[in-house]
């Protein structure tokens, strides 16, 4: 049973990393699934093989070898840091019941059941690769484990992380071990139905072939809640502090998550298709852990603009509304029922789909930071905290 929380004391300061961390993770987030919008079939070809990238060795031309790198720079990696950073924010929450003497964790199933929602909806009517019900369910697990012991807790962690890389090491020897079967694209239907589809047929198409869509959050479940576990540990030890300790943490996670993450991502990019899920699901949280060190490390540096700094730490401040607005964008923009750009420039190489991203990525960022002038929250945050704010009585 949770107990009621002992009042937990921080003594440190916090900077703008947080913030600034989750405006880059959201962006980086977009340089993955940019790539499903503007593919032939869309959200249906990632399961089709048909966003394969491309072979710079074999074709070393300055178009494959931008997009080899701008994909290589972004698959899993920033999903990871995202994953982290979820981790982190269900530790701040608990830390605050903790201050205010409450139970934990209280009002938090409503806030994850909540999320659940708004991530189905998302789903259903935005984006079939949805993260926000997979956050939601592994939340739920890990606000119980966060009332445990410390001993519990790592234990838990450790077992996830053992779980997961062992199912990803027997897929890797599954894809390896058995004859190319893949299909060679997206299914011409999946392709019609994106480029030239009505909108409730692409609701409809999402909905029936839901648990086929729903795969990734189930596979990679035990990583969540390792992820999570580590951002709770992350934040706990002061990682994000404006401290000796904090920037001795970051400097660690740049050299060891660069220094491992780079060259296994490479290993496994190299190996082809077969390593793919070697790739995005065991080296890319390696190397997230490096770009969250490297982000901190420039920001105690003073390396990053600050108008670059305000940009991000104001997508970071409106992460949720961020999130579900790049894809409603990217939406309107590439499938058949907006502008239709994925069928009228396919083919045309991938400097436009880099295009589309940093566009959407400026106005994401001009967006959110006109819209904080004048709102403390953004939109859907500010629908999340209206729903879940607890009602005060009126007086008899």
């Amino acid at each position: 049973m949770a107990d009621t929380l002992a009042p937990v004391v921080r003594t440190t300061t916090r900077l703008p990393l947080l913030d600034v961390l989750r405006g880059a993770a959201i962006l980086g987030t977009l340089m993955t699934n940019v790539w499903i919008f503007a593919s032939p079939g869309s959200e249906w070809s990632v399961l089709q093989g048909g966003l394969g990238a491309p072979d710079p060795i074999a074709d070393p031309s300055a178009a494959n070898v931008a997009e080899a790198v701008f994909r290589f720079l972004a698959d899993g990696k920033f999903l990871a840091l995202l994953t982290v950073l979820f981790g982190v924010g269900l530790a701040i929450q608990y830390d605050s019941a903790a201050r205010r003497g409450e139970r934990w964790p209280g009002r938090y199933p409503k806030r994850a059941a909540f999320l659940f929602v708004e991530g189905t909806v998302h789903f259903v009517l935005v984006f079939a690769w949805d993260v926000l019900m997979g956050y939601a369910v592994t939340a739920l697990l890990v606000a119980w484990l966060l009332a445990r012991s410390e001993k519990v807790r790592r234990a838990a962690m450790w077992t996830a992380a053992g779980v997961h890389l062992s199912l990803v090491a027997l897929a890797t020897l599954a894809a390896t071990g058995t004859a190319d079967s893949a299909p060679d694209g997206p299914e011409a239907a999946a392709v019609e139905l994106y480029a030239r589809g009505g909108y409730p047929a692409q609701v409809a198409f999402r909905l029936e072939n839901a648990v086929a869509l729903r795969i990734e959050p189930v596979f990679s479940f035990a990583l969540l809640v390792f992820l999570f576990l580590l951002g709770v540990r992350l934040h706990r030890a002061g990682a994000f502090t404006d401290t000796a300790e904090g920037r001795r943490i970051r400097t660690r996670l740049a050299a060891w998550g660069l220094g491992l993450g780079l060259p296994l991502n490479a290993a496994a990019t190299l190996g082809g298709d077969d390593f793919f899920l070697l790739g995005r699901y065991g080296a890319a949280p390696l190397l997230a852990l490096g770009y969250l060190g490297l982000i901190g490390m420039a920001l105690d540096r003073l390396w990053i603009p600050a108008t670059v700094t305000r940009a991000l730490g104001s997508v970071g401040r409106t992460a949720l509304s961020c999130y579900v607005a790049q894809n409603l964008l990217c939406m309107l923009l590439c499938y058949g029922i907006g502008l239709g750009l994925a069928d009228r420039l396919g083919g045309s190489g991938p400097w436009w789909v880099m295009g589309l991203w940093a566009g959407v990525g400026l106005v994401l960022a001009a967006g959110s930071r006109l819209w904080l002038r004048r709102f403390d929250r953004g939109p859907l945050e500010a629908v999340q905290h209206k729903v879940l704010s607890p009602r005060r009585r009126s007086p008899a």
